[in-house]
C-alpha cells in the first residue's frame, strides 16, 4: 500500500492552523489576531486556479486571517505544502500569488513547507525582467528535510506540528520496513499519550499519524492493540473514539480488499473460497480482540458464536460495538 502523506496533513492543518503557523511561521504566527477565527478558502483558490498544474504538493491552503496592529484590515495567507520536487513550483506560487490577489485586491502572504526528502531544492523566489520592467516574488519556506537532525527535539516539543514532522520524516525513513516503522509508531504515540494536551488534540494528532504510518494487518492489529490498553492505563476518558477510528478504518481497508478480490472473480474458485475465509476469520479475530479489551475475558460460548459468524454479521456487531455498554448490545440485531 502506498504511503499517504496528503489526507493526514489536510485534516490536521485545517483543524490546528494555529499551532501550524507557530511552529514553522512564527513571525506570521506572532502577527495575527487569533482572537479572531481564521476562515479558509479552498473551494475559492481551487475556482481562482482550475488550470493550474496540481504537481505532487500535498495540500495548499486559502486563509483569511486579521492582523494584531491592523484594526478591520485583514490579508491572505497562502499555504502550499509540497511532496516533491518540482521545476514549476515557484512559478505556481506566483501565479496564484495573483491570481488571489486580483480577485480580492487584498494583501497576499505565501508561505510554503516543502516535505520532500530531497536537502538541496528550495525554491523561494519568482522573478523575470524585460526591457527595463522587473518582477519578483519571495517567499518564506520551511524544509521538513532541515528537522532530520533534530528528531530528540522534535520529540519533546510541546507544538504538535512538532510531532508530525517527526511523523513525516520517520515514515520516509521507514518505507519498506515495516518492523522498524511499528517501533518509531508506537514510540510516537507513547509520547502522544504523555502531553498535556486537550482531547481534540490528542486524537486528531493520534489519527494523523495513524494514517500516515501505514503498518500490514497483523502489525496493525497489534499495534491498535496496544493504543487501546495504553489509553486505559492512563485513566484516559475517549476510549470508545480511538475504537470507533480503528472499526472504521478496518471497515475501510475491508471493503478495499473486498474490491480488490471482487475483481478476481472467476479465476479460482476454490482460491476466492480460501480468500473469504481469510477474511472471515481476521475480522472474528479483531472483534474477540475489542471485545475482550472492553469487557473482560470472553465466555466460550461467545467466542463460538463470533467465530461461526459470516463476515456480514461481523460487520453489524463491529457497528453495534461502537456504542455498546454490555455484550448484549454488541450482539442484537
Amino acid at each position: 500500500m502506498t504511503d499517504d502523506y496528503d489526507t493526514p496533513w489536510k485534516q490536521l492543518v485545517t483543524d490546528h492552523f494555529a499551532d501550524f503557523m507557530a511552529f514553522y511561521f512564527s513571525d506570521a504566527h506572532a502577527a495575527i489576531d487569533w482572537s479572531r477565527p481564521p476562515v479558509f478558502l479552498d473551494q475559492e483558490l481551487a475556482a481562482l486556479s482550475p488550470d493550474a498544474a496540481l504537481g505532487r504538493r500535498l495540500l495548499d491552503k486559502l486563509v483569511r486571517v486579521y492582523l494584531r496592529d491592523g484594526g478591520e484590515q485583514w490579508v491572505l495567507v497562502h499555504v502550499e505544502m509540497q511532496g516533491a520536487r518540482e521545476a514549476g513550483f515557484a512559478e505556481r506560487i506566483f501565479v496564484y500569488h495573483y491570481r488571489v490577489y486580483d480577485h480580492y485586491r487584498r494583501p497576499l502572504a505565501s508561505l510554503a513547507v516543502l516535505a520532500d526528502r530531497s536537502g538541496s531544492w528550495r525554491p523561494a523566489s519568482f522573478s523575470y525582467a524585460l526591457l527595463g520592467c522587473e518582477m519578483r516574488l519571495i517567499f518564506p519556506i520551511v524544509k521538513l528535510h532541515d528537522y532530520a537532525d533534530s528528531m530528540d527535539q522534535l520529540l519533546l516539543h510541546d507544538n504538535p506540528f512538532a510531532l508530525m514532522t517527526a511523523a513525516h520524516l520517520l515514515t520516509q525513513q521507514t518505507r519498506n520496513k515495516d518492523h522498524q516503522r511499528r517501533l518509531a509508531k508506537w514510540r510516537l504515540t507513547r509520547l502522544l499519550y504523555e502531553r498535556n494536551w486537550d482531547k481534540r488534540r490528542i486524537m486528531n494528532l493520534f489519527k494523523a499519524i495513524d494514517w500516515m504510518m501505514h503498518l500490514p494487518g497483523g502489525m496493525q492489529t497489534r499495534f491498535m492493540r496496544g493504543a487501546v490498553e495504553l489509553q486505559r492505563r492512563k485513566d484516559m476518558t475517549y476510549l470508545t473514539s480511538l475504537e470507533r477510528h480503528a472499526i472504521g478504518k478496518g471497515l475501510r481497508q475491508g471493503r478495499r480488499k473486498g474490491l480488490q478480490e471482487g475483481r478476481q472473480e472467476g479465476r479460482q474458485q476454490g482460491w476466492q473460497e480460501g480468500r473469504q475465509e481469510g477474511r472471515q476469520e481476521g475480522r472474528a479475530g479483531l472483534l474477540l480482540e475489542m471485545l475482550a479489551t472492553r469487557f473482560g475475558p470472553l465466555a466460550p460460548a461467545v467466542v463460538r458464536q463470533v467465530v461461526a459468524a459470516d463476515v456480514q454479521q461481523l460487520s453489524r456487531w463491529a457497528l453495534n460495538f461502537v456504542d455498546a455498554g454490555s455484550l448484549d448490545e454488541v450482539f442484537r440485531d
